[in-house]
């Protein structure tokens, strides 16, 4: 199985380059004084396709003309309408498309998913008792440790909470990166011996050693994985394992204890990286699974990324839980008087 995915894996991208040289055959790629390719600068990763392939479109890749035009209407559920979203208080978030989204819209050739292996475009099948825990706004049902990104099990205490909520892994950020509604930008930043990939979501800044080393050892792990890159012809490859197994292996699924992570970058124009990555987690997945995505150049700087104003989100948040048991308590209390 793994040496028939490899091989297709190998076709699938073999045609992708082809494509691409046939589209910029007269691109040359800027260089750095070290000779290699420049990857420099702040690159968006804002997509609207989505990372799984709808059901009904089975194996196909690309949506017709008439599917793309039907999508302009089309827009992220939350915040669906360019109407402020009220909360049970009645404050205006302010979530819409107009403000806050990040929706880009590929022009030529739509995809119908941003994974392109397995061929149905899907996550491969699940090992033998793992299972989906994806988070979201309602409370979960689960225990500590809390690995997916966004929402919580409770508010007895921080460690209740997502990682994004908490501050340490940003919710679309990874490795690998997952465009979600917004902050989809990153920074290259590139010496001779090291390539810097900082995401805006948490300002985490991955270090990519260039230079050969021993390998980490296995018992160390970290949130953001152990990454070593390396040069194939003009594509940066960088290999990430040593995730530390407290954050998701992939789209709310699993433990990060034993994943893969391969990524690709490729410079393929002015203003575009080709971004493909293949995760491998035998722990998790029964299968590999690869996805492509462009980064499109920015014209500006990058800003930081300061988690809830200095966290105070994670503070009010539990007040606000110890001041609703206080309520409780004081409520039970008058019960036994009346």
């Amino acid at each position: 199985m793994k040496k028939q995915y490899s091989l297709l894996l190998l076709l699938w991208f073999s045609l992708q380059a082809s494509q691409l040289s046939l589209a910029a055959e007269d691109y040359e790629v800027p260089r750095t004084e070290w000779g290699l390719p420049d990857l420099e600068g702040v690159w968006n990763f804002s997509s609207n396709v989505p990372m799984q392939r709808p059901e009904e479109f089975g194996e196909r890749q690309f949506l017709s003309d008439e599917e793309i035009a039907a999508t302009q209407g089309q827009r992220f559920s939350l915040g669906a309408t360019d109407e402020p979203i009220r909360s049970a208080s009645g404050v205006e978030a302010f979530y819409n498309d107009s403000i806050w989204m990040e929706n880009a819209r590929t022009r030529g050739r739509l995809r119908t998913s941003l994974i392109v292996l397995p061929s149905n475009g899907r996550v491969p099948a699940l090992e033998v008792g793992v299972e989906h825990q994806p988070g979201g706004e309602i409370e979960a049902i689960g225990e500590r440790p809390v690995r997916f990104v966004i929402g919580g099990i409770g508010r007895d205490g921080p460690e209740d909470r997502g990682l994004s909520e908490r501050c340490i892994v940003g919710f679309n950020a990874g490795p690998p990166l997952s465009p979600s509604v917004y902050n989809n930008n990153l920074q290259i930043i590139q010496n001779r011996d090291h390539v810097v990939i900082m995401t805006e979501m948490i300002h985490d800044a991955r270090i990519v050693q260039l230079t050969e080393g021993p390998p980490l050892d296995e018992n160390l792990g970290l949130w953001s994985g152990d990454s070593r890159g390396h040069w194939e012809g003009d594509s940066l490859v960088v290999v990430t394992r040593n995730f530390n197994g407290l954050t998701q292996s992939f789209d709310g699924f699993g433990s990060s204890k034993d994943k893969t992570l391969t990524e690709r970058f490729t410079r393929v124009g002015p203003q575009t990286i080709n971004y493909e990555f293949t995760l491998d987690d035998p722990s998790t997945f029964t299968d590999k699974l690869s996805a492509l995505l462009p980064l499109t150049k920015v014209a500006s700087q990058m800003y930081e990324y300061a988690c809830h104003e200095g966290n105070y989100g994670m503070a009010n948040m539990l007040r606000g839980a110890r001041r609703k048991d206080a309520n409780a308590a004081t409520d039970r209390v008058a019960d036994l008087f009346r």
